[in-house]
């Protein structure tokens, strides 16, 4: 069983348009070539694949890609634009699916949707199993907005606009955290809605990565390569599976 919230039919249907801000040019074509590059001629695994929003586009590059997604509905829907994508439904963390690849990768703050640190550990370690040795693990993840609260707030805005509000909180005994989104819609009518995540530090995924047997490559703030410096609110992170060492060529006998 997983901590992460299920996303049901209706919460599908309406994800890309929603989530609509995700999928314009200057956020997804960076995304994309970074993956690809580092993909290679070699297959590649998303996890939380969703409705395709990476997946197809990278699939369209020419790259090999197969997905994990927890929500069938989720599934269901990226069938429905590109059926010839494998998904296996089911957890990040402990699902496995055929092959070894070049590159694991995890966008859009997926791993926070894993709500124990124990499931996080598991999900670094999924993704080595999956990985050809020299293969890359890549995820995309914002850091915590903590150091934003003044004394007394309790919650730190992440979005606003004219269509959509979205707040977070933070428990910071136990690094559980909720989105709340409050969305407008053409009809004026107002909805909310709510998502849960467990925040990790980029120091915190080092030491899951090492548990792991990866190795830290490189870290940028975002996909265009931009510096991941103290300032920076996220940030996409590289971990390589070493190769395994070459043996010493024996000496013949009588040599």
């Amino acid at each position: 069983m997983t901590s992460s919230d299920l996303w049901d039919a209706e919460t599908a249907e309406r994800y890309d348009e929603s989530s609509a801000f995700m999928f314009a040019p200057d956020v997804l074509d960076p995304a994309v070539d970074f993956l690809a590059d580092l993909a290679g001629d070699g297959a590649a695994l998303e996890l939380a694949i969703g409705t395709g929003r990476v997946a197809i586009p990278l699939a369209a590059r020419g790259v090999a890609v197969i997905g994990i997604e927890l929500s069938q509905p989720m599934a269901d829907q990226l069938r429905r634009k590109r059926s010839d994508i494998p998904v296996v439904v089911g957890d990040m963390a402990s699902t496995a699916v055929p092959g070894t690849f070049s590159l694991v990768y995890l966008v859009w703050n997926g791993l926070g949707n894993l709500r124990t640190q124990s499931e996080q550990v598991a999900c670094f370690r999924n993704a080595a199993r999956h990985l050809a040795p020299g293969g890359r693990f890549v995820i995309e993840l914002w850091v915590p907005g903590i150091r934003r609260f003044p004394p007394g707030q309790e919650a730190v805005p992440f979005h606003v606009g004219a269509h959509h509000v979205g707040f977070d909180t933070y428990d910071m005994t136990t690094q559980q955290g909720t989105s709340h989104h409050y969305r407008r819609h053409p009809d004026g009518s107002v909805t909310y809605g709510a998502s849960n995540f467990r925040y990790v530090w980029p120091a915190e995924c080092d030491l899951m990565a090492q548990l792991a047997g990866l190795e830290l490559e490189r870290r940028v703030a975002d996909w265009t390569g931009e510096p991941f410096t103290t300032d920076s609110e996220s940030h996409v992170s590289v971990w390589r599976r070493p190769e395994p060492p070459s043996r010493p060529l024996e000496a013949p006998a009588g040599a």
